[in-house]
């Protein structure tokens, strides 16, 4: 049944990726070069099919132009073992690399993937692309175009909770903009980025602060490691999820670069979690946020009260608050989560002995 959506995501995906022809929108901006990532983990894509590449040791964004690896084969299939299947790829075995994030491209809806080969210092980046046929490549990043910024201010690159893997934990473009969620070596270290694409410089970007009302305190120190942009009142807003597990929303207006910023903090999701992945979605005419989570699963959280919700600004003692959400016992073990079409996400969840790429039903 499975493989049969996923075929079916393939056939809706054939007529835009005919239109669309092999080769995304060049790139702009800066004088395009290979990328030359020393490490690779969010992914983003953009509506022209640009990919940003986040390297959190640079601290540095890539938007990528995938040219004819953007995919030919519409849609994804589903792949088990993937983990052997790309280990084997790069010659050596599953337990020695680490997948960063999933995203699905807009227009071929190949899903790429993208992996850390090794461990520590010597450990190298890769990035495979699935197509509908359930066909694996490894994406040529030597036959790629890209310009690239650099984020100010990155955390030192060992050592602590401030380091460089949290740089960047998460991007998403939205209306010619890349936002970037990370930590800086800054005393207020939490930090969202809004940086105009095609690329000049990054600015200092906003410091952000929120009330964690399980921790019983104000926090500047944890990053954003989920978010969206989202439309309140016809107002962009960023939704984002922290360690443990409160949902803040920021509104865009008030994200000044150089600043402070205290989010409204909406709800407590519980502790002893860390969110991986948001999506959207639409189902029989409701909206509904679909997050993935490390050790709380898949929350299915409606969005209509997310303009009206209360502010937590006071200690929860319960384990969760706020706004509602239902747990998807269905989907379970998921490590990466994007959404594949208007009706499946496509999943990387862990399975006997290996992890296993899926497409699975919104629900």
């Amino acid at each position: 049944m499975r493989m049969r959506l996923v075929h079916i995501a393939a056939l809706l995906a054939l007529v835009a990726v005919t239109a669309y022809g092999p080769a995304t929108a060049r790139l702009a901006g800066a004088v395009e070069t290979a990328p030359s990532l020393s490490s690779i983990g969010p992914l983003a894509f953009a509506p022209d099919g640009t990919l940003y590449a986040a390297d959190p040791q640079a601290a540095t964004i890539f938007a990528l132009d995938l040219g004819a690896q953007a995919g030919a084969a519409a849609g994804t299939a589903n792949v088990a073992g993937l983990d052997q299947k790309l280990a084997a790829m790069l010659g050596t075995a599953a337990g020695d690399i680490q997948i960063t994030d999933l995203a699905v491209h807009p227009k071929t809806h190949n899903s790429f993937v993208s992996v850390m080969r090794g461990q520590g210092a010597a450990a190298k980046p890769a990035l495979f692309r699935v197509d509908g046929a359930g066909k694996i490549d490894l994406v040529a990043q030597e036959s790629l175009k890209s310009t690239s910024v650099t984020l100010p201010n990155p955390p030192a690159s060992a050592g602590g909770r401030n380091n460089r893997s949290q740089s960047i934990t998460k991007l998403a473009y939205s209306n010619g903009r890349v936002w970037v969620a990370g930590l800086s070596n800054e005393e207020f270290a939490s930090k969202l980025w809004s940086v105009a694409y095609p690329f000049a410089k990054a600015d200092t970007g906003t410091s952000v602060e929120i009330y964690h009302g399980n921790h019983q305190q104000l926090e500047t120190r944890s990053p954003v490691y989920a978010f969206i942009p989202y439309t309140i009142n016809s107002q962009p807003y960023i939704i984002g999820a922290y360690l443990c597990t409160p949902l803040v929303k920021f509104p865009v207006s008030s994200l000044t670069p150089g600043q402070k910023f205290r989010g409204t903090t909406i709800a407590e999701l519980g502790a002893g979690n860390r969110p991986i992945d948001m999506i959207l979605y639409q189902k029989n005419g409701k909206e509904f946020l679909l997050m993935s989570n490390t050790s709380r699963g898949v929350m299915k959280i409606p969005t209509a009260d997310f303009g009206s919700a209360a502010a937590i600004t006071s200690p929860v003692t319960s384990e969760t608050a706020g706004v509602p959400y239902e747990k998807i016992a269905s989907m379970a073990g998921i490590q990466q989560l994007d959404r594949l079409d208007d009706s499946h996400s496509i999943v990387i969840a862990s399975a006997s002995g290996g992890v296993n790429l899926t497409a699975v039903d919104l629900p």
